[in-house]
Order: structure tokens, then sequence, then C-alpha cells
């Protein structure tokens, strides 16, 4: 099964200094076709303007993943965290029992521009924990680098999921292969630029699912900024 989520059909709002595009059923937007896939539940592509951000709130038992595409992101936390980080950095938290965050733009004169991405986790009440970690253009040129693992392998940032998330850039005649164990599932989502998933032409925002596909071919990539998700199948994502 593969079926394209295009960027335009995507949910949308604009409050004046956020500009965020939903590929998933958030806030106010709701569709009963795009509520989550498999443990993925959150993928926002957010704008805020200069000064700007989201104030001191709370979240539980979720994997919270931002990844900036330009512009900086200052971060601080219950936990004691402070930072900011900037296209290349990945920053994960895990709310576990709880934890309270904010998230603003530090630049008075440049926006921000950044996907915050929620998977839920395998178990909740765990330990609230913090991590970052830096990937540089690089460690992404042609080739999907693993960003995000329950193991933590390569230098990756832990979640606690089964899911395994990779951040690759694609341009001209570069093409990259990704096998999926059987069961599993991918979510394709491009940031930025366009490409090719398994001969499927997709832009800047547009996603595609694939289940039993065993492989992925990622292609004629045009400045193509992309990250896959290698997801559990059928099997009951939320934690019982």
């Amino acid at each position: 099964m593969n079926q394209i989520r295009l960027s335009s059909d995507r949910g949308h709002a604009n409050h004046g200094w956020l500009d965020s595009h939903h590929s998933f059923s958030f806030g106010s937007y709701f569709d009963p076709e795009h509520i989550e896939y498999g443990p993925l539940r959150v993928i926002n592509e957010d704008r805020v303007q200069p000064g700007n951000g989201f104030g001191t709130h709370g979240h539980r038992d979720m994997e919270i993943i931002s990844y900036v595409l330009a512009g900086e992101l200052a971060h601080r936390d219950s936990l004691g965290n402070g930072s900011v980080i900037r296209p290349g950095d990945v920053q994960r938290m895990s709310a576990g029992t709880g934890v309270r965050h904010s998230e603003f733009n530090p630049s008075q004169t440049e926006p921000v521009h950044f996907l915050q991405i929620w998977i839920q986790p395998s178990e909740t009440g765990i330990a609230p924990s913090y991590e970052e970690k830096r990937f540089d253009d690089a460690d992404k040129r042609g080739r999907l680098r693993l960003i995000a693992s329950p193991d933590a392998a390569d230098g990756s940032v832990l979640i606690h999921q089964d899911a395994r998330l990779y951040a690759g850039l694609l341009d001209g005649a570069e093409s990259v292969r990704l096998a999926l164990a059987t069961g599993r599932r991918a979510y394709v989502h491009v940031a930025r630029g366009a490409l090719q998933v398994n001969g499927v032409a997709l832009g800047t925002g547009d996603a595609l699912k694939l289940a039993a596909t065993g492989e992925l071919r990622l292609d004629h990539g045009r400045d193509a900024e992309v990250l896959v998700f290698d997801l559990p199948g059928d099997a009951p994502s939320r934690p019982n």
C-alpha cells in the first residue's frame, strides 16, 4: 500500500506569529484519515516570526523531536535544560511522567523554520529526559543518516519506541536505498526540494506512506532534504 500525502492537503493554521502545517490531526485540525501512522503522531512544519514562540506548556508520555531547517530555535524546560538549536541539530525530549518547556525564536530579525515531530512511546511513565546531537550536511549528503533510534545506534538520539528516523540530502544523480524488514512500514516526508521514492514524484511538504514494500529507493533529487521513518507494522502502537 502506497499513499501520497500532498503538502496542499495538510492542515494549516496561520496565527500571525506562527504559520503551521499539520501532516496529522492536530489542535483544531481533524482529519479521520490522517490521525497517526503507527506510532508517528505529529509532523508539524512551523515557521515562527522573530522574537515569538510557544510559552511554557506541558507534555506527558511523548517522544518529541525538533529538526531545524532554517534559523534558530531556543528551548528551555523544567529539567533545567536550555539551548539554541540550528540547522543540523536534532533535539529529543522524552516527556515521560511530565515535563514543561518553552520554544521560541531568539532572533529579532529572522524567522525560524522547523519540524516538530511526535512519536508515541512504547511504554508510559518513564523518567523525562532531554538530548541533542548535531548531524552536519556532510553526514547526510547522498545517504540516509540515522538520527533517532531505540538503541542510540551510530550516535543517533535515543527514542523510546521501535522506530528509526533517517535524514538525507539528495541532488542530481545521488541515489540511496533502505531495506525494510518484513512487517515494517515507512513514512517519507520531503522537508524541501523534490525527489522520487520508488518511482513516485514528491515535492516540498509532500509525504508517502508505504507498507509491505521491502525496500525504499530514493533518487532524482532536486536540492532535496528528506526524512524517512522506519516504523512498526500493524500491531497496536499505543502503550497499554
